[in-house]
Order: structure tokens, then C-alpha cells, then sequence
């Protein structure tokens, strides 16, 4: 067998892979509903451990609403890494007036003139919220480094800022996590491959993506030099190996949890109040104009 053909296998295996993986986020969202724990197979295994973590994270939630406190965690990494789906895990049974996601678009014309901070201040907790960064402030250390975006001094100015930034966070009470999503070479170009051969995840490719392929090494010089001037004890970096997805998933939010000394809140028993009925009260039909057709069930 040719090396050019065992190539295309892999490549194929892990197209097969990737959308299995889809599959199974429709999976996650129905397997607690349906109580199918019958087989022992890894995504079992997986779906069972990411539901008891969200448990977790489900108590950990009413802790700090309860103590008031205020969290803030980054999420980065290469396109692609998987910080998406790790985000999506964890907001995904929490209530979003809790805990919200900031993505936050490119700077327009007036915030390119502001403070560099300044619009993700905007975005920070008030005493019981959690604040998710799918890409945060390390923004100008990563692609506006690597693309050009920043000039040299903009670059040097942020890594004098950012510590007593995230210092200045701490002292106001804010538990600040930083994570960064680890990928090989290969598993990021499988997973592009995914995207450009899959209709629902197309719209996840954008040309800043593909043209972070062709600069794999300058996004790594980039990764490192961040790491190293940014690493300190107040907001330290924790590196989550991402070439397995699941894996990914179920260590980051296990590590999250730890940062914690979060216990169950107890709540007060809910009586469910008897419904008020009138009898003068007349409900109207509905115009079969509204309704909605009924295709399915």
C-alpha cells in the first residue's frame, strides 16, 4: 500500500470520525431523556461521566450564586482546537442569566481607538455570574500578532499591561482560569478537512482560518512567546491536550471544578400552586390559519 494511500485512508477515517462526533452532540442532548445506559461502549462511558460533571457543574452554579462570586474563564487556542465544544458542554444545562459566553466580533472603527481592555471590561461578572471567553484580550498576542493586525509597540505594550490587568482582576475578587486548547498539526488539518467536506459545519471556515493553516509556525512562536510572558501566579495557564475531543471535554471541565470549594446549596421544597379556575372563563379557538402543520409525530 502506497504511502499516498494509506494517507487518504486515515483522512477518511477521521472525516468518519468527525461526524460521528456531530452525532453524538444530538446524542448528549437526548440520552439523559431517553435512559439509554444499556451498552457499555465508550460513548457511554462518555456521555455518563459528561452528565455527572454537568451535575456538578450545575451545584457549582448555585455556589456562586449563592457566595456571589464572580469567574471569569478564557478559552484559547488554534482554530479549531475545540474550545467551542467545551464551552457549549458547560453552559449547556446552566442557566444563562448565570452564566453567559462573550464572542466577541473584531474591534470596529471606534473601539480600534479605545483602550485595548476596554471592551471586554464591558463583559465582565457582577457578584453570582460566570463569564465564558471564547477568545478573550489574548487576542492581540495570538492572530492580530500573527496577521499583522498590531504593530510592534501595540504587541509590547499589551504584555506589560495584561499582568497588572489580570492582577488588578484578582484584587477585585474575580477567579480568573485560563486555558489553552492543544492540537498537533494533523488533527487540526483533519479537522479543517471536516468542515470544508461537512454542509453543517461550512460556515465555521472563514478565510482567517485557512490562512492560519499556511501559518502554523508563527502561530506557534506566538502561542509560546504569550505563554511565557503572560504565565503568572495570580491568572496561571492551563494547557488542555484537545486531540481527542471527548477526553478534551470531560479533563477541562473536571479541572474547572477543582479551582472550586463549591458544596451543594440546599433550596426550599417547591409547591406547585393549584391552578385558579373561573368558571366564566372561556377560552377562544384558535384559527387553523396559525396552526402550525403537524408533519411530524
Amino acid at each position: 500500500m502506497s504511502d499516498k494511500k494509506q494517507l487518504d485512508e486515515e483522512q477518511i477515517q477521521r472525516l468518519r470520525d468527525d461526524i460521528l462526533d456531530t452525532l453524538d452532540e444530538e446524542l448528549e442532548m437526548s440520552m439523559d431523556e431517553d435512559g439509554d445506559h444499556n451498552h457499555h461502549s465508550n460513548r457511554v462511558k462518555y456521555f455518563r461521566e459528561l452528565l455527572r460533571l454537568q451535575g456538578e457543574l450545575v451545584k457549582l452554579q448555585d455556589w456562586v450564586v449563592a457566595t456571589k462570586q464572580k469567574v471569569v474563564i478564557l478559552f484559547e487556542g488554534r482554530d479549531a482546537a475545540g474550545k467551542g465544544g467545551v464551552i457549549k458542554r458547560i453552559t449547556q444545562r446552566l442557566n444563562p442569566r448565570v452564566c453567559r459566553v462573550a464572542a466577541l466580533p473584531a474591534p470596529n472603527d471606534r473601539e480600534r481607538t479605545q483602550w485595548y481592555f476596554q471592551r471586554y471590561v464591558a463583559h465582565l461578572p457582577a457578584a453570582g455570574e460566570i463569564v465564558l471567553f471564547d477568545r478573550s484580550w489574548y487576542n492581540r498576542a495570538g492572530v492580530e500578532r500573527v496577521m499583522g493586525f498590531c504593530n510592534d509597540d501595540e504587541y509590547e505594550e499589551f504584555f506589560r499591561t495584561v499582568p497588572e490587568f489580570e492582577k488588578m482582576l484578582a484584587r477585585s475578587g474575580i477567579t480568573l482560569i485560563k486555558y489553552w486548547f492543544s492540537i498537533t498539526d494533523d488533527e487540526q488539518h483533519a479537522r479543517f478537512l471536516g468542515r470544508i467536506h461537512d454542509p453543517l459545519k461550512q460556515w465555521k471556515l472563514s478565510p482567517m482560518d485557512l490562512e492560519s493553516r499556511r501559518r502554523w509556525e508563527d502561530y506557534t512562536v506566538a502561542k509560546e512567546t504569550m505563554i511565557e510572558r503572560t504565565h503568572i501566579p495570580e491568572a496561571p495557564w492551563w494547557v488542555v491536550q484537545a486531540v481527542d475531543k471527548k477526553s478534551a471535554r470531560l479533563n477541562c471541565i473536571h479541572h474547572l471544578l477543582t479551582h472550586f470549594g463549591y458544596h451543594e446549596i440546599e433550596h426550599p421544597e417547591i409547591d406547585l400552586p393549584a391552578r385558579v379556575r373561573n368558571p366564566d372563563y372561556i377560552r377562544h379557538p384558535v384559527p387553523d390559519s396559525m396552526i402550525v402543520p403537524e408533519i411530524y409525530g
